[in-house]
């Protein structure tokens, strides 16, 4: 993504509607221009931008995706991002979801959205048993349907609010329960092979959305389906991940830099280099 060479991350350039009421304070500003960095770094690193096109902005009405709306408005308002941006909650049917907060905070702020309902809610309940885990058929559900409306709407990508904890927390689940090396993707294409999902938020930390999140006072909406459910295998994870930084502090910057400094040829895969093939030549040859 190339930016306009009068515009960047210290540039006065004012601010969108949504900061009307964020923290003047320097520590803010800070955090606010790291979270802006890291967004910019994934979207250049993964030639995430083409201009022109037309991005659905997943909104649950959580800390990660108001933090997602709110960064990519700050670089479209900065010249910075030649995209259009479709913000789109899908409301699931979940008991007593509020379904005035959203609608209200996006329409008070000009900012163009779609509101969807589709009762998911009732489908994964009456297909899993009682204290099943509900997050990978809800999710599956809930992504079907945002694929259709990006579809109904022309977008070309269907944008997540996933960061870097999501991201390390995927991989030492598949590392641990499903015996193979794979985190989230910072960019994909969809199986049918006409839609792209991607992830600006990939390199940002979960402690500075959720301290973006209290300071810009978003109307959070929890999640009483999945939210609500202990012990799950991505609670104890996270549990362990928060020990280690504790500990070793930096270390899930580390985690997540290593993630895009594989050497194959130090790995167990011979898909990915050929180890049949690799010989020594004498020293006398």
């Amino acid at each position: 993504m190339e930016a306009p060479a009068k515009a960047d991350d210290d540039a006065d350039t004012g601010a969108h509607p949504i900061y009307a009421h964020a923290p003047r304070s320097v520590e803010f500003n800070k955090l606010r221009k790291r979270l802006i960095r890291n967004t910019r770094e994934a979207l250049d690193k993964f030639g995430m931008v083409r201009p022109g096109e037309k991005w659905l902005i997943a909104l649950s009405g959580g800390k990660d995706s108001y933090g997602l709306l709110a960064l990519l408005l700050d670089l479209k308002w900065r010249g910075l991002l030649p995209v259009e941006l479709l913000a789109c909650n899908l409301d699931q049917g979940q008991p007593n979801f509020p379904k005035h907060i959203l609608p209200e905070f996006l329409t008070g702020l000009g900012i163009e959205h779609r509101i969807e309902y589709q009762d998911t809610y009732s489908i994964v309940t009456d297909k899993l048993p009682a204290g099943a885990t509900y997050c990978s058929l809800c999710s599956r559900l809930r992504r079907g349907n945002l694929y259709r409306i990006a579809r109904e709407e022309g977008c070309t990508a269907l944008v997540l609010g996933h960061h870097r904890d999501d991201s390390l927390e995927t991989f030492f689940m598949n590392l641990f329960h499903g015996g193979k090396l794979a985190a989230m993707p910072p960019k994909l294409v969809n199986d049918e092979g006409d839609l792209e999902v991607l992830r600006p938020l990939i390199y940002c930390a979960e402690e500075d959305l959720q301290r973006f999140s209290d300071a810009m006072q978003f109307p959070i909406i929890p999640c009483d389906l999945c939210g609500s459910q202990d012990g799950l295998q991505r609670n104890v994870t996270k549990a362990m991940l928060t020990d280690m930084e504790r500990a070793m502090p930096g270390r899930k910057d580390v985690m997540i830099r290593a993630l895009g400094n594989i050497n194959p040829s130090h790995m167990l895969d011979p898909r990915l280099f050929d180890f049949a093939g690799l010989s020594f030549k004498p020293k006398d040859a």
